[in-house]
């Protein structure tokens, strides 16, 4: 290092084999799935470290590399701020520069667990079916090419591979945010294995397993500030270090190939079904999340922290708890809803994360059908109103235009962007009429209902008309 300037962070890596691959090594697996299972290994045992791999670009390799693979983990609580070294990763590939090696190391013996972050846009799926979207050009290149580009791709590729070599499948876990997470994976896989090779989907559905997980940790983005109080903070240089808030929850169905890290050692819950878990999660937590980022970006706040703290908004975050979200969940075991949610109203409060409204408003199209579309479907087939719930999704249909309430552009983040964009016209009636046309995003049961189309005019005609923090007061009048 140059005079005057600090250490860069280094360990030097570990020579024990790899027991896991994970595809797509975002912030949010290494800030929780990673340390799970650091700490699984450190109180447990186990060979399994993990192999990582970048589905995209090089960006995280190429920092974590001079680093001997370690990062820290910033805990961003109320009292304080609290670095952990993290040191299970023991390589990372970057799948379009060698897509062979990521293959090579899911066949290898040593490998019991392929796990998965890859949004839920990754899964080349229709979100409004489950079905794997055949058109998809990266499905369209998998089922032409040995080489995949796709995370369903490498996974059944990497299975092949396997099953070619006498080895049994891996464990394939799912911890990304859809409902029933590991049937959706499963599905996509056994279908596009089907297109492949049917012996090998027979295989695959006779042998593999496809635990259901739930997984919640808030990850905001890291900053150039971040990087810099870090530094201070620990004399060190880390130039990809992620930041968590201090609480983390993994819920996992104990249904694996072979054996696998101890993960109840450290707090995972280990169930037979998730499915009541991950409901909770993914319509309290996502829900409003969702709700809180559409709504407050466009009422100009900047994070979910932010957004909370204007009375209006916490108001109504309560409102979508209990009139809302909560008549239509069933409690999974053990668990009071309300406390859920008085719990996640002080998680969102926590002034130390800056969870941004931009970051948790990206992929929509994706995101929306679970988290909140899923609701109001069961909701009014029960005759329960969802005036919020509504709200929300006209929310995203204001922000998808691509201009905020000032009328300056938005860069919006979606793999439909450019055909949501392409609906808007300047009656609210007729753009609601082809956002509900777009059979990726809503289900038959609310494209088919003439009221809900209704509903959703007037929330769209009341956000253009008076603005967000206008009608998120007034939701339940919309």
């Amino acid at each position: 290092m140059e005079a005057g300037l600090p250490d860069r962070l280094y360990r030097e890596p570990s020579t024990a084999p790899a027991g896991i691959v994970h595809l797509g090594l975002g912030a949010f697996f290494r800030s929780h799935g990673a340390i799970y299972i650091a700490e699984a290994m450190e109180k447990a045992g186990g060979d399994w470290g993990i192999i990582g791999v970048s589905l995209q670009s090089p960006g995280t390799r190429d920092k974590l590399k001079p680093q001997g693979w370690a990062y820290t983990a910033l805990e961003l609580g109320p009292e304080g701020e609290t670095p952990q070294a993290i040191t299970v990763l023991r390589e990372v590939l970057v799948a379009p520069e060698d897509p062979q090696a990521v293959l090579d190391a899911m066949a290898s013996p040593d490998v019991g667990i392929v796990s998965l972050t890859v949004t839920e846009k990754g899964y080349c799926h229709q979100p409004s079916t489950g079905r794997l979207n055949r058109e998809h050009p990266d499905i369209v290149h998998d089922l032409a090419d040995p080489l995949p580009k796709s995370a369903p791709g490498f996974l059944v590729r990497g299975l092949e591979a396997r099953r070619a070599a006498g080895l049994p499948p891996f464990t394939v876990l799912c911890c990304d945010n859809l409902p029933e997470n590991g049937k959706v994976v499963r599905g996509v896989v056994l279908e596009l294995a089907g297109l492949i090779d049917p012996e090998l989907a027979t295989w695959i559905e006779a042998e593999g397993a496809f635990p259901s997980t739930m997984v919640d940790r808030i990850v905001p983005a890291t900053t150039a500030a971040d990087l810099d109080r870090l530094e201070a903070l620990t004399g060190a240089r880390d130039e990809a270090p992620v930041m968590h808030e201090p609480f983390r929850q993994w819920v996992i169905e104990d249904y694996f190939v072979g054996s696998r890290p101890d993960f109840g050692a450290v707090g995972a819950q280990m169930v037979e079904d998730v499915t009541p878990f991950e409901h909770m999660k993914l319509r309290m937590l996502n829900g409003t999340h969702s709700s809180l980022a559409y709504l407050g970006y466009l009422a100009g706040h900047e994070t979910i922290a932010d957004t909370v703290a204007d009375p209006a908004f916490a108001d109504f975050a309560r409102r979508l708890w209990r009139d809302e979200i909560i008549p239509a969940l069933a409690p999974p075991p053990g668990e009071d809803l309300g406390d859920y949610a008085d719990a996640l109203a002080a998680r969102y409060a926590n002034p130390a994360i800056r969870h941004r409204t931009w970051q948790i408003a990206m992929d929509g199209s994706q995101k929306l059908p679970q988290r909140i579309l899923g609701t109001i479907a069961e909701s009014r087939v029960a005759g329960r109103p969802v005036p919020g719930l509504t709200l929300a999704v006209a929310a995203w249909i204001r922000y998808t235009s691509g201009k905020d309430e000032k009328g300056d552009p938005i860069e919006v983040k979606d793999p439909l962007a450019a055909k949501l964009a392409g609906l808007w016209t300047t009656d609210p009636e007729d753009t609601v009429r082809g956002y509900l046309s777009v059979t990726e995003v809503f289900p038959s049961a609310l494209r088919d209902d003439p009221d809900f189309a209704a509903d959703l005019t007037r929330a769209l005609s009341g956000l253009l008309a008076n603005g967000a923090r206008a009608m998120v007061g007034g939701a339940v009048d919309a």
